[in-house]
Parts: structure tokens; C-alpha cells; sequence
């Protein structure tokens, strides 16, 4: 991220709609899993699996005391030879039951095939949140959306940084933790230009 970027970024969140609506999301994301202890499913689509927020959501885990937070990632491509970790496949998605947390990330509107096993899930009683297109099917069958602009001061990968940074926190109504918030999302516009994590 230039230096551009991370000044539009600062200019976006000094106000609290972001703040704010990334607080909320968190907080249901965290409330589901926390409340329900059942798990959290972290899936992406074909063309894009967040790994990123899956490494960043176990390390909010481990820092928070929450370990709940820390996903099973859904993957469309596992094989029975990758490691556990990286072996679960979307048969896990046909399994989810009430109590578990279904967070679908997609850039883009999800295929039909995604769409219809997270409507499954749904039916059988799984929370389903949505993070990316504010439109389309998975909007209308989340839970909760929180959606990402379509524009160059926000993407999704520095939302779903927003997002796990949020989750980790306690959720108290002080001031001291709404610091909390800015003073990570602060560091977040001075640290993004780190390469993405290694593949765990």
C-alpha cells in the first residue's frame, strides 16, 4: 500500500460509519460463535479463499482469549494429502448444523453450487454471515452482510483486516476500547504494505 492509499485509508475511517459498521459485524461474528460454541466456518469462492482473514481470525483468537474465533477453513480444492488444516473440503459445509457460524467471503457473487450448500447450511440452522457484495443472493440469505465498496480507498482484503481486528477485541462499552479500535486501525494504515502471510 503506498503512502497515497494509506492516507485515503486514514481520511475513510476518521469518521465512524466504517468504524462503526465493522464493530457491528464483529460483534455478531463474535456473538454467534461465542454464544453458540459450535465453531466458525471460514469459506471462500473457487477463485478466492481468504487466507489471510483465516491466519488473522486464529491470531485474534489467541490473543483475545476467544478460541472460538479461530476458523475451520472450507476450502473448494482440498485434497485428503493437504495437511488437517488445510483438508477440509465443502462436504463440511453440508454438515453445518445449528450453533456453528458460516462467514462466506467473496469478492464477487458466489457461484450456484457455493450458494446452494450455504443455503444448507442455513436450513439446518448455521448463522451465515457475508462479507463482500452488498447485492445478490448471499446478501439475501446472510444473517448478517457487511458489505465492501467498490472503490480504491477500500477492498476486501483491508476490510477483512478491519474485521478480525474488531472480533478480537472485548466488546466493552468504554472508551477505552473504542481506543482500542482506532489505535489498531491506525497501525493497520501504517502496516498493510506487509507482504500477505505464507500459506498455512
Amino acid at each position: 500500500m503506498d503512502a497515497v492509499r494509506v492516507a485515503l485509508l486514514r481520511e475513510v475511517l476518521a469518521g465512524t460509519e466504517w468504524l462503526g459498521a465493522t464493530r457491528r459485524f464483529a460483534g455478531v461474528l463474535r456473538g454467534s460463535v461465542v454464544s453458540h460454541g459450535g465453531g466458525l466456518l471460514l469459506v471462500g469462492t473457487r477463485e478466492y479463499e481468504p487466507w489471510h482473514l483465516a491466519a488473522h481470525l486464529v491470531d485474534e483468537a489467541a490473543w483475545s482469549g476467544t478460541p472460538e474465533l479461530a476458523p475451520t477453513l472450507v476450502r473448494h480444492d482440498a485434497r485428503p494429502s493437504d495437511p488437517a488444516h488445510l483438508a477440509v473440503g465443502l462436504g463440511r459445509l453440508e454438515a453445518a448444523r445449528r450453533g456453528e457460524t458460516l462467514l462466506v467471503v467473496a469478492p464477487e457473487g458466489p457461484a450456484a453450487p457455493l450458494l446452494e450448500r450455504v443455503s444448507g447450511a442455513r436450513r439446518a440452522g448455521a448463522t451465515v454471515l457475508a462479507l463482500g457484495p452488498g447485492e445478490g443472493e448471499l446478501p439475501s440469505m446472510a444473517h448478517e452482510t457487511l458489505a465492501v465498496p467498490d472503490g480504491p480507498e477500500l477492498d476486501l482484503d483491508t476490510v477483512q483486516h478491519l474485521v478480525s481486528a474488531a472480533a478480537g477485541e472485548n466488546f466493552l462499552p468504554t472508551p477505552r476500547g473504542r481506543r482500542r479500535l482506532r489505535d489498531r486501525v491506525a497501525w493497520l494504515a501504517e502496516h498493510l504494505t506487509a507482504p500477505p502471510p505464507a500459506r498455512w
